[in-house]
């Protein structure tokens, strides 16, 4: 019984991440029919992503580590709740006011509950290769679905605007059915204090060196991603002509689509082979997707996407599993809060700089320098992966 108790633990808590990534990719082929029925800018576009992320930061820096403290399910149970909020939201938008509003209650639930999901995952897990793949994959998984998925219902279901949501908050629903149902966290709890709700955001000393020297990682790793999601629907639209929407978000899938397959293939591979190969695959991706749009090649920015997309997965299942690994049980949830503000600062803050400069220069320029600035982000982040211990130091 309590092996089924923790592989249910261990499954549901990856769903819970594939979920909420989900729900932040289906926005994304939503955008280009929000810009045309509502009239922003592409700037005004990048702004409503990024709300999304401030509210998630904001969350975790303040609520990061609650899960330490009151117990993983209790956090998710309340962060579920919020999300569900979150969904009823965005079907009622009516204008960029709302839809900010939907985008901040979304990303206050999706911070309240990352930590606490990633540390369920690493406290149950059969084994720590099935941890990191978890841990790492659930998040391009989300990502892929919920974009692709998005794109099928916009283009071919009724209520396009709100059906993906209504999907996404049925989801929500039984996963916290799922969640209610399951026992108890089996680790003690500490007593509930207010200075659990004192920002501490921070490392573990034991972990504190490996995370650092992985920040580049993190940075080269989720800035692509916060491109693509944000300013890449209306690439895809403007610049291929790409007027399908389940094309558009099929497009956008394929970035996070070879991610589990390329994490699972490179799993037993040395530290030092493993990183200069992710980081190689994602930065000799992102080139090849700039000379797409030079090109104007569609077929090549959607291979090209796939190849970044494979470093992308394996890349951050890595980091993932080496941070995991190292952090104390009772730190956990802190430790994968902090790894997340890295990452999602990552995430959001070049691609907000990236629409403010589209304004002014046009989504092309501006997504070519973007693409060759990151390219150089990866080149630091393989040659730190080169300087790694080829044995016993975590990669």
């Amino acid at each position: 019984m309590v092996k089924e108790a923790q592989t249910a633990r261990f499954a549901v808590a990856g769903l819970i991440m594939v979920a909420l990534l989900a729900a932040a990719a289906a926005p994304s082929p939503l955008y280009p029919v929000y810009q045309q029925l509502w009239g922003f800018s592409d700037f005004t576009l990048t702004v409503i992503f990024a709300i999304y992320v401030l509210a998630l930061l904001a969350t975790m820096i303040t609520l990061g580590s609650l899960a330490d403290v009151v117990g993983t399910r209790s956090v998710l149970v309340a962060g579920l709740l919020i999300q569900i909020a979150a969904m009823v939201l965005f079907i009622l938008a009516d204008g960029v006011g709302p839809l900010i509003v939907a985008r901040l209650v979304q990303g206050a639930a999706t911070g309240l509950c990352t930590g606490a999901a990633s540390a369920m995952i690493v406290a149950h897990q059969p084994s720590q290769p099935a941890g990191a793949l978890v841990s790492g994959g659930s998040s391009p998984i989300g990502l892929a679905l919920g974009a692709a998925l998005a794109g099928l219902l916009v283009e071919y279901a009724p209520w396009p605007r709100q059906l993906v949501y209504w999907v996404l908050l049925g989801t929500y629903a039984a996963l916290l059915t799922a969640l209610i149902l399951l026992p108890r966290d089996p680790v003690p709890r500490q007593p509930v204090r207010l200075r659990a709700l004192v920002p501490r955001v921070g490392l573990p000393a034991a972990v504190r060196p490996i995370f650092i020297r992985r920040i580049p990682a993190l940075l080269a790793i989720w800035a692509p991603a916060g491109l693509y999601l944000s300013l890449g629907a209306s690439l895809i639209h403007t610049t291929f002509g790409v007027d399908n929407t389940f094309v558009v978000g099929l497009t956008l899938a394929v970035f996070f689509l070879p991610a589990p397959l390329a994490t699972w293939r490179m799993r037993g591979m040395t530290p030092r082979r493993h990183g200069l190969l992710s980081f190689g695959l994602l930065g000799l991706g992102v080139l090849c997707t700039v000379v797409a749009v030079l090109v104007d090649s569609l077929v090549l920015y959607i291979l090209a996407s796939a190849l970044a997309g494979a470093g992308f997965g394996a890349a951050f299942s890595r980091v993932m599993g080496t941070i995991g690994q190292a952090a104390p049980a009772a730190d956990r949830s802190r430790t994968f809060a902090t790894t997340f503000i890295v990452a999602y600062t990552a995430f959001s803050v070049p691609a907000v700089l990236a629409g403010l400069a589209a304004q002014h220069w046009g989504l092309v320029p501006t997504f070519i320098v973007y693409g060759l600035c990151e390219v150089g982000v990866v080149i630091i982040a393989a040659a730190l992966a080169a300087t790694s211990p080829k044995r016993g130091a975590p990669s």
